[in-house]
């Protein structure tokens, strides 16, 4: 049987040596690169076995594969410490600035784009003649309409665009994944045969505030906690472990009491990050700290980004579906351009200066591991390979394809910002 450490090295292995190989020659981003690479290399094997079909040269390296629970590892493992690392570097007063269009593209916008993702996903279904309910539909609608805040964040990185703009893209990734996935298992529930009196509107609602503000509530309390032990203290080795414990800690109460994790570690990542360097930390301190975590992002996004195209193996897809997952790119563009254009709409904003905002918040709404391990963690049947091959189609094609053009998309959609940057070098040179 493969241990954790064998999984563990495994996955190690494959992630440094696909790193180097994209930073020598395909020269992508670092973790679209391992992506790409990963996908490549599963197709590969796939490709392999089809010619081979009697030879099976890499039986122990897909049975390593077939034993890693993707959804266990990133929604009880990587996710509370990405989403940490995360928020640390979200400036939390302009956050605060951007609000209330965070708060739209997080919550109304969410709902909004789960209910287009959804009949938009059933006509198509029933173009292609591939049965599946309405509810089913919907419930893809919630695991695909929220943005990753890993795969986001990740891929924003490396593009120029305005800081109001970025602050509303992070801040919405980072919270629109618990609207998410109340309604996904809100609409599970339903579509499993759950009755009427059982899940209603206002049990919705109830559970959305006591899971969602539940563990923004417990992410601020145990991080103000973290941040007074930190403060009382001058030892930057105990300080990094303080915040190792924080969110350790906090995301396993969370799972116990039933309140959402990530929420609680995104509002303790923002008070660390926002408190801790002003009146916390030392220099010395805050060069671990952050060397911590910055590590711990890059480490886990390399793993998980690989695992996203590793599980090309282990899904068994069947070829019947894949007119109908590739027509799903399309709709999950459209309904993205209209979740993020209505708040435009609605503060009437201008089309010269909504219209590029709009197209680019589209094209950097990137899908990732959250929507894969919601799908994987669905339970068997017709309706669940449907979902699965469309969500793996658009989760490939947002991280590789839009994530890698991102920033060619800023330098089209925002010059001044590519100007500015240009002379900054030109000065400091």
């Amino acid at each position: 049987m493969t241990s954790v450490f064998d999984l563990t090295a495994l996955l190690l292995t494959l992630s440094a040596a696909f790193g180097w190989l994209n930073y020598r020659f395909v020269r992508l981003p670092h973790t679209i690169g391992i992506t790409f690479m990963g996908l490549i290399a599963s197709l590969l094997l796939l490709l392999v076995e089809i010619l081979l079909p009697n030879e099976r040269i890499f039986e122990d390296i897909e049975n390593a594969i077939l034993h890693i629970d993707f959804a266990d590892i990133l929604m009880d493992g990587m996710l509370a410490f990405l989403l940490f690392a995360g928020a640390l570097t979200v400036d939390l007063n302009s956050l605060r600035n951007r609000a209330l269009p965070v708060a739209f593209l997080a919550f109304a916008g969410t709902a909004l784009s789960t209910v287009i993702m959804g009949a938009g996903f059933w006509w198509l279904a029933g173009l292609a003649g591939v049965s599946i309910s309405f509810l089913w539909a919907l419930v893809f609608g919630a695991l695909i309409s929220p943005t990753d805040p890993v795969a986001v964040l990740s891929t924003l990185k490396t593009a120029r665009i305005p800081a109001p703009l970025r602050v509303e893209i992070q801040g919405e990734s980072l919270f629109n994944d618990g609207m998410g996935i109340v309604l996904f298992t809100f609409l599970v529930g339903l579509a499993a045969g759950g009755s009427a009196a059982e899940f209603d509107v206002n049990t919705a609602v109830l559970h959305l505030v006591i899971e969602a503000g539940g563990g923004l509530v417990l992410g601020v309390c145990t991080g103000y906690i973290a941040y007074l032990a930190i403060r009382a203290i001058d030892d930057f080795s105990v300080e990094v472990l303080i915040t190792l414990a924080l969110v350790t800690g906090t995301y396993a109460v969370a799972k116990e009491v039933g309140l959402s994790g990530p929420l609680a570690m995104v509002s303790a990542g923002l008070l660390i990050g926002h408190r801790g360097p002003k009146y916390a930390m030392s220099e010395k301190t805050q060069t671990y700290v952050w060397s911590l975590w910055t590590l711990i992002d890059e480490i886990l996004n390399s793993v998980l980004f690989l695992l996203i195209g590793l599980e090309v193996l282990v899904l068994n897809v069947n070829p019947d579906l894949l007119f109908l997952a590739l027509a799903g790119i399309p709709l999950a563009l459209a309904s993205r351009f209209i979740a993020v254009a209505t708040p435009h709409l609605v503060y009437r904003t201008g089309l010269r200066q909504s219209g590029p905002r709009a197209l680019f918040q589209t094209w950097a709404g990137v899908r990732g591991g959250i929507s894969i391990a919601l799908v994987l963690s669905l339970p068997g049947g017709d309706a669940k390979q449907i979902i699965l091959a469309a969500t793996y189609a658009i989760v490939i094609f947002t991280v590789i394809i839009q994530g890698a053009t991102l920033q060619a998309v800023a330098r089209r959609l925002f010059p001044a910002e590519s100007g500015q940057d240009a002379d900054t070098s030109r000065q400091s040179s």
